[in-house]
């Protein structure tokens, strides 16, 4: 219960000191903040499975490089 008043003490000082629409501006900028780092967390997750996809199909293209050079050289 103690947490529910020292919320509700805190919002009423920040409206009283910086007024209803900077409090606001400040929530929103705390959501976005939030926002951006899950974006941040996803983007490095895929960074991740791309470097991870890249490794396989840089061996995989040398591979079928290789087996093509082979087939061209017995033909020459």
């Amino acid at each position: 219960m103690y947490g529910f008043y020292f919320i509700v003490v805190f919002l009423g000082i920040l409206v009283a000191y910086a007024g209803f629409e900077e409090t606001m501006n400040l929530f929103v900028y705390a959501d976005l903040q939030v926002r951006y780092a899950f974006i941040r967390g996803k983007m490095k997750w895929m960074g991740w499975k791309l470097k991870r996809q890249l490794a396989r199909d840089a061996t995989q293209f040398q591979n079928l490089f290789k087996e093509y050079n082979n087939e061209h050289k017995d033909l020459s």
